[in-house]
């Protein structure tokens, strides 16, 4: 699932974030030249983002020529960036997702930034609740955020004239998904009206999205831990409502045990009326699947009360100098610029880069309106067909992922599996069974 997201996001850096230039002054160092290991050097494969990136490295120490990039390529790994860090092997300035940052500062595993921020003015321009996740109970802050996403319902605006359904008006609720699942169901020649995951632990981050539209938690604080929260009526109305789609209604397929890329292909190739996804779904279905941007619309999650979201930030590794902590300040804040923006996506549109992608951005104040400003003017795609999801993004509230999120899911895709696979399963056992497994993961989190 993260792998889906971060080819969403690996645009983003392109569009909204890589930028130079800029407020900040040179750090000053004790003796002699400053080197920063970074990571995050996109792979040569990505042609467009790796000569992006390699021009901002030559344009940044040109124009601080006492600090050098050492850069290594890749973002985080879940399956060794612990191994890593444990090991001192991770680079100064370094990758992380929004959900990893309290726990790397809990374990005193990065530095404290705080008192160079100031020389930094556009750190200043950062959304407050951003910088909360990568801020201790004490206000001391240990790392920046880079990019930022939330799931909407993504659906296909070929299917919906069709089958008669106004594709500028997305569903707004959970009860008109399944009223129009059945009229694009009804279309015939294999199309499924609404779709969702259950492997790989995707099911889990649906169910998760899905419980969060409702209202509800996956896991909640509890004294000094968590518990799980999910066997709940909305944790039920989310497995009841697929049942009865898959059995009562048949307007979700007969092929179940869906993973990332199945619902992809699905709306690119025009199978699919409507699924949880995100701005990066829509990147891959053009980029990776050949679909077309003026095909497909995106609108805010139905029913609206929260969404799951989460992004990316950079941390500076334990134990740094001042003087690499300025010079890894300098480099973020060189790259990620709302100043350079309104060039980066000129540069875009020129190159054929898609521009005008709705995002939840890292910026307030000034520094929003100037991405705004420059995503309206350099727009390469029809930004009405998402029109209902930016309008809803400063209405709907974003919730992360919950602790140990990734083994959560895991659980949670046996009882998204099982509604879909099995006509007779039962809602309130498998919550009762997911609930127990969830708390005993739940107990290791402290």
């Amino acid at each position: 699932m993260r792998r889906g997201v971060a080819l969403a996001v690996g645009i983003g850096v392109a569009l909204l974030g890589s930028a130079c230039g800029g407020r900040q002054k040179a750090p000053e160092t004790a003796s002699g030249p400053v080197t920063v290991t970074v990571n995050g050097l996109p792979p040569a494969t990505d042609t467009y983002n790796r000569a992006n990136f390699e021009a901002d490295v030559k344009a940044f120490e040109a124009k601080f020529p006492n600090i050098k990039i050492d850069a290594k390529e890749g973002l985080m790994d879940p399956q060794t960036f612990s191994a890593k860090i444990a090991g001192g092997q991770l680079e100064d300035v370094f990758y992380v997702y929004l959900t990893d940052a309290q726990n790397l500062i809990a374990k005193r595993q990065v530095s404290d930034i705080g008192a160079h921020l100031g020389e930094f003015p556009t750190t200043k321009d950062y959304k407050p609740g951003l910088m909360q996740v990568f801020s201790d109970q004490n206000g001391k802050v240990y790392g920046l955020p880079d990019e930022n996403y939330s799931l909407g319902l993504l659906y296909n605006r070929k299917l919906f004239t069709k089958a008669g359904l106004d594709p500028a008006q997305p569903p707004a609720t959970w009860a008109e998904v399944r009223e129009q699942a059945k009229k694009l169901a009804a279309l015939g020649g294999g199309v499924v009206g609404y779709g969702d995951y259950s492997k790989s632990n995707t099911g889990g981050w649906h169910f998760t999205a899905e419980i969060y539209s409702l209202g509800g938690d996956v896991a909640v604080k509890s004294g000094d831990g968590w518990k799980a929260a999910f066997n709940s009526p909305q944790g039920r109305q989310v497995l009841q409502q697929l049942k009865d789609m898959r059995w009562s209604d048949d307007t979700m397929g007969q092929r179940q045990l869906l993973e990332y890329d199945d619902l992809v292909k699905l709306m690119a190739t025009d199978k699919l009326g409507m699924y949880i996804g995100s701005t990066g779904d829509l990147a891959n279905i053009v980029n990776r699947f050949k679909g077309t941007f003026a095909d497909f619309g995106l609108g805010p999650i139905p029913d609206g009360k929260g969404t799951l979201g989460g992004g990316s930030g950079y941390m500076f590794k334990a134990g740094l100098s001042p003087e690499k902590i300025k010079a890894g300040l300098a480099w973020l804040t060189f790259k990620k610029n709302p100043d350079r923006i309104d060039a980066d996506n000129a540069k875009a549109a020129a190159k054929g880069q898609p521009v005008g992608l709705p995002e939840p951005n890292v910026w307030t104040g000034a520094s929003e309106q100037k991405l705004l400003a420059a995503t309206k003017k350099h727009a390469t795609i029809p930004t009405e067909n998402f029109a209902a999801f930016a309008a809803a993004m400063s209405r709907i509230p974003v919730k992360l992922e919950p602790p140990n999120a990734q083994q959560i899911y895991a659980v949670l895709d046996t009882a998204m599996g099982k509604v879909l696979t099995d006509r007779d399963a039962d809602v309130d056992a498998l919550l009762a069974a997911a609930e127990k497994q969830v708390n005993q993961i739940l107990a290791t989190v402290k």
